[in-house]
C-alpha cells in the first residue's frame, strides 16, 4: 500500500509500506494493505511504518488528520 505524509511545507514521506501505526484521536491503530476507508483526527505521538524493504521507521506529529482508501494511507500534518 502507498503512505503519503504531508505538512504545509513539504512531502515528508511517500512510499510502499506495509504496515503503518498511527496515533489516532480515540487511541493508536495499525493500517494493513486492504484496510477499510477511513477519515480520523491524529493526536501528539509517532506515526511508526515499516516500508516493502524491511525498513522501520517514525515520524514524530503533533496532530493531524489521515484518510485511509484503496489502499493509499494519505496524512496531512498540522
Amino acid at each position: 500500500m502507498t503512505l503519503k505524509i504531508i505538512s504545509s511545507e513539504d512531502v515528508v514521506f511517500e512510499g510502499e509500506v506495509r504496515i503503518v501505526n498511527l496515533p489516532g484521536a480515540n487511541g493508536s491503530f495499525a493500517v494493513l494493505k486492504d484496510h477499510a476507508s477511513l477519515v480520523s483526527t491524529l493526536v501528539p505521538g509517532k506515526i511508526v511504518y515499516e516500508t516493502v524493504d524491511g525498513e522501520n521507521a517514525s515520524i514524530p506529529v503533533m496532530g493531524g488528520l489521515v484518510d485511509v482508501d484503496n489502499n493509499i494511507v494519505s496524512v496531512c500534518l498540522y
